[in-house]
């Protein structure tokens, strides 16, 4: 890693060569959760952990994230800064237990999925709109039903007014999320831009 530093990369990543001491298990779910944040537009290092070597101009931006609940493996890749990979290979544990059991490792990939993105409030908003077709076809239905003799009083504006209702409310939500989404954007107060090289202040520097 500090090979990689001295030619110029201000951030090195550790990351495994392979999951061969992994379970099945685990090998599937640490696919399906990088897979799925490359999805929702997060960038991150596969199979990279949260161990790096970062440059001192890095750490001096990492430091401007103000917020406390801190999702490294997302956020030190917005930085941005020349970045590399140095790949290991990961040797069975020889003793003690993981301290990582399946109740963190669902914490920490929702954690990694609210503090990035909104993509739940758009599938809530997805699933309202499809709920709200649902109770459009439900109309024709019962309408049907309702001419050809075989419904019951009631069972007609039963059915429409449930799908129909529920697709609102799932609209409604997903709208208040986003307003929700959007402020907890703001109070985080991340950097807008981040400068890699300011060639104006070195001008400067060396006319002083």
């Amino acid at each position: 890693m500090i090979q990689a530093r001295s030619k110029g990369f201000d951030v090195v990543y550790g990351a495994r060569n392979n999951r061969e001491t992994d379970t099945e298990f685990k090998k599937w779910t640490a696919t399906a959760f990088y897979g799925f944040m490359k999805k929702i537009g997060v960038e991150m290092i596969p199979q990279a952990a949260d161990y790096r070597l970062m440059s001192r101009r890095v750490v001096e931006y990492l430091l401007k994230y103000k917020e406390k609940n801190l999702f490294l493996r997302g956020i030190v890749p917005t930085i941005g800064f020349p970045s590399t990979v140095v790949y290991y290979a990961r040797k069975e544990r020889e003793a003690g237990t993981t301290k990582y059991p399946l109740r963190k490792m669902l914490s920490f990939a929702w954690d990694g999925i609210t503090s990035f993105s909104v993509a739940p409030m758009h599938f809530v908003l997805g699933m309202g709109i499809v709920t709200t077709l649902v109770s459009a076809l439900m109309l024709l239905y019962t309408t049907g039903k309702y001419f050809a003799g075989e419904t019951i009083q009631g069972w007609s504006s039963l059915m429409v007014s449930i799908w129909f209702l529920g697709g609102i409310q799932l609209i409604g939500l997903s709208i208040i999320g986003e307003y929700i989404g959007k402020i907890f954007n703001e109070v985080k107060g991340r950097p807008r831009y981040i400068i890699q090289d300011n060639l104006l202040r070195g001008d400067l520097n060396e006319d002083k």
